[in-house]
């Protein structure tokens, strides 16, 4: 097989960009789906209906709906008819937050709900609240339980966020695309692409590894 290293070494600056927007877009996805999920999976403790309801509804929708089909709706429908125009950055990283939410949010309902309930009937007889029972005691606890499944969520986010090139946001796949395209390659763009993926998750899971080790011996 004849490798052309020479056309990688010409859009090498593009990939180092798509990489660095690959890397910007999941890094939004996971902070914003975070925060969300967070949320959501509190919510969905509650005995209130009126609220529980609505989100077992979300995440129903996001988690039994392809990502492809919830990015096009999101590029296509929510940010034109939230700022009046399309924006493939903007729409990926709404894409991947609500969509990363939905799972994160039933890893942090697991996470609570795997921690003993007298932990709860213990802070509160210490004169805590629920809320504060809830932020010193139980998210602590569960917070490292869910720190593979939420590991596990971040790296399949980073692989998710190449559906972007579909709507032109100029992440990794999309400058891959780009090159083979314009070379009618095969090999050089989509097994780069694959490598720099390869990297960036491994290292993503070294990282969570050492976080993990780190949380069990406090």
């Amino acid at each position: 097989m004849d490798f052309r290293w020479d056309i990688i070494e010409i859009y090498a600056p593009l990939l180092m960009k798509g990489t660095l927007y690959t890397i910007g877009l999941s890094i939004a996805g996971i902070l914003i789906g975070s925060i969300l999920g967070l949320l959501i999976g509190l919510g969905r403790l509650t005995k209130r209906k009126w609220l529980s309801i609505p989100l077992n509804c979300y995440i129903a929708f996001f988690r039994g709906t392809p990502i492809f089909v919830q990015l096009l709706l999101v590029h296509f429908g929510v940010v034109p008819a939230l700022t009046g125009e399309t924006n493939a950055i903007l729409a990926t990283i709404l894409a991947l937050s609500l969509n990363s939410a939905a799972y994160i949010a039933e890893i942090f309902r697991g996470g609570i709900q795997s921690i003993d309930s007298g932990q709860m009937e213990g802070a509160r007889s210490l004169g805590m609240s629920h809320g504060q029972a809830m932020r010193y005691v139980i998210l602590p606890q569960a917070f490292k339980r869910i720190i593979p499944p939420l590991g596990n969520e971040f790296i399949v986010l980073i692989k998710e966020s190449s559906i972007a090139a579909v709507i032109a946001a100029p992440e990794l796949t999309y400058w891959g695309r780009a090159m083979a395209t314009e070379y009618y390659r095969v090999w050089e763009p989509y097994l780069t692409s694959a490598v720099i993926y390869l990297i960036l998750t491994l290292s993503l899971s070294l990282l969570l590894n050492r976080l993990e080790r780190r949380m069990e011996t406090k």
